[in-house]
């Protein structure tokens, strides 16, 4: 990725989680808006091991995908060996099923990064648009000594 920005391509798909793969989700592309602000856009297509017997995305499995969407966002707007250390904060709600075999649309974007922490937020949207979970979170990152 240009400016110095991680190429996190190597992440696409189940972002180095086979657990992703396993409950219907994928990263499918990736950036950064401004100096720091990441961003990561994929998809939700809940599998059978995500869902309860009748057919509902277990609210455990949101917070999954949610909490991998944040870190992916923050990941990307980091540079060199920089990354996220530690989910220290992580606020999930639930506000519309998912359904089983149906697509929904998973957005993480950073919301502010300082030199210790990021704040970030997720969603789940289905096709309409209309949100059926979203999370907010707090990371702490890793960063490498600079050189002076």
């Amino acid at each position: 990725m240009a400016d110095g920005f991680k190429d996190m391509d190597r992440w696409l798909g189940n972002g180095g989680m086979a657990i992703i793969d396993l409950v219907g989700g994928a990263f499918s592309a990736y950036g950064v808006d401004g100096e720091d602000l990441g961003w990561v856009d994929g998809t939700f297509v809940p599998t059978e091991l995500a869902c309860n017997p009748h057919g509902t995305a277990q609210a455990g499995i949101h917070s999954l995908l949610l909490d991998a969407a944040m870190n992916f966002a923050i990941n990307a707007a980091m540079t060199g060996r920089d990354r996220t250390k530690a989910t220290l904060e992580l606020k999930c709600e639930t506000m519309r099923p998912a359904m089983l075999g149906t697509a929904y649309v998973l957005r993480g974007e950073v919301v502010r990064m300082t030199k210790q922490v990021a704040f970030a937020e997720a969603t789940v949207r289905d096709g309409a648009g209309e949100i059926s979970s979203r999370a907010t979170g707090t990371f702490l990152l890793h960063r490498e000594p600079r050189e002076h």
